[in-house]
């Protein structure tokens, strides 16, 4: 990224997360905080593409989904826009309602699975096409590939909470677009990396 999120623009955007769901859940206008630290924020009015994930603690005796989640959490919704069309902070607060609420992967959220429900938020950098794919870095690079009209995204933190290595990570980056593995080879491919500040409450 060109610009850093320190830790209060962070817990920030993470209660603004969380209170968009909440206030959806509740069926009134979200009540979000820190006014006066919002105005004062470059960062956060910086337009920036973003993805918000849920990571819903498992219930004992359970096992993690095949989603993007590790350590006793499955995936319960991740949505996100790749393209800096809003400020960072109303990419955010859009995108969790999103992701809690419009996965098509998931049912909607229900009131008695917030609790249970972590935030995680990824802030991208541009998007910048790849010249060779071995260049792509594990847990550094984020992949969006596009060919044929099919199109796919991964962040650049799920190849490490999944184990993969580069040549899995690029396979699978295939299969998140409904390709054939090797499919980035093709001439008609185009293959992007970003990179993304990555932050949650689990760290807060």
């Amino acid at each position: 990224m060109n610009f850093t999120i320190g830790p209060e623009e962070q817990r920030l955007l993470l209660a603004d997360a969380r209170e968009s769901i909440t206030a959806a859940l509740e069926g009134r206008q979200p009540r979000y905080q820190n006014a006066a630290e919002t105005a004062n924020s470059a960062v956060l009015k910086e337009p920036c593409g973003a993805f918000v994930t849920l990571h819903k603690q498992d219930a004992p005796g359970g096992h993690t989904s095949g989603g993007h989640a590790s350590g006793g959490h499955s995936l319960r919704g991740c949505i996100g826009r790749m393209t800096a069309s809003l400020p960072l902070q109303e990419t955010v607060r859009v995108m969790a309602c999103e992701a809690a609420f419009g996965d098509p992967r998931f049912p909607p959220l229900q009131p008695d699975e917030l609790a249970q429900c972590s935030i995680e938020i990824s802030a991208l950098s541009p998007m910048t096409i790849c010249p060779d794919p071995r260049q792509v870095k594990v847990g550094v690079h984020g992949l969006y590939l596009i060919r044929g009209g099919r199109a796919g995204v991964l962040l650049p933190q799920v190849p490490v909470e999944q184990g993969w290595d580069l040549d899995e990570y690029l396979d699978y980056i295939c299969v998140k677009a409904g390709l054939p593995a090797k499919s980035y080879t093709a001439p008609d491919a185009v293959l992007y990396t970003f990179t993304a500040v990555v932050f949650g409450e689990d760290a807060i």
